[in-house]
């Protein structure tokens, strides 16, 4: 009977030790289980950030390429002005160049105009100098001179020449230059000319020398 009852009881014990296996082994796998989805939720929970930072990194990547092209539309314009400034500033260095020959062309030619016209004068003087020699008729030379001379001046003012009023005039510092001055006499007003110690001359309305003058003061 005890025989019995033991193999009873060691039946039991055996039970109990396989209870309590199976009971570990099962809540083993339920561990593993968790310890699985836990990391099947920390990598559902890294895509979103791992997809942020793709995104991000199209996002820098295409914000490059806009600037980028930004810049080779800006290099395209600044070639565009730069060629255009280029070409202006050659149309205008070739206006320079054209317009400074003219003025010189203008110069010479008015030079050789009134070189043309004083010509006559010239022939005119080889003639009374010759005639000087062989007449002694002063009053006549001194005419022949004396029309040489309104032939010449005639010529002069064609071109525009003027002479400047100065004796017994207003002094006045447009057009004449004080050389002296003298004390105020009897019937004489200040700053009036008194005498023209050189004349001077306008050239169409532009003084091209003053008057040397003595004043009254």
């Amino acid at each position: 009977m005890k025989d019995i009852d033991n193999t009873k009881a060691s039946s039991e014990d055996l039970k109990e030790k396989l209870d309590e296996e199976i009971h570990q082994a099962e809540e083993v796998e339920t561990e593993e289980k968790e310890d699985n989805s836990v990391e099947i939720e920390i990598e559902d929970e890294d895509k979103p950030k791992e997809s942020k930072k793709r995104k991000n990194i199209f996002g820098k990547e295409s914000e490059k390429d806009k600037l980028k092209t930004e810049l080779e539309e800006q290099k395209e314009k600044f070639a565009e002005v730069h060629d255009k400034y280029l070409r202006l500033y050659s149309e205008f260095d070739n206006y320079r160049k054209r317009t400074q020959k003219e003025k010189l062309e203008i110069i010479k030619n008015a030079s050789e105009d009134m070189i043309m016209n004083l010509l006559p004068v010239v022939d005119d003087f080889e003639r009374a100098l010759e005639n000087l020699q062989k007449s002694d008729d002063i009053e006549a030379l001194s005419e022949g001179v004396n029309l040489i001379f309104q032939k010449f001046y005639s010529i002069l003012e064609k071109k525009g020449l003027k002479p400047i009023e100065a004796k017994n005039e207003k002094f006045d510092t447009d057009f004449h230059e004080a050389i002296t001055q003298i004390p105020l006499q009897e019937g004489m007003e200040e700053n009036v000319i008194v005498d023209e110690i050189e004349k001077g001359y306008m050239l169409n309305e532009k003084v091209i020398r003053y008057s040397k003058v003595v004043i009254a003061k």
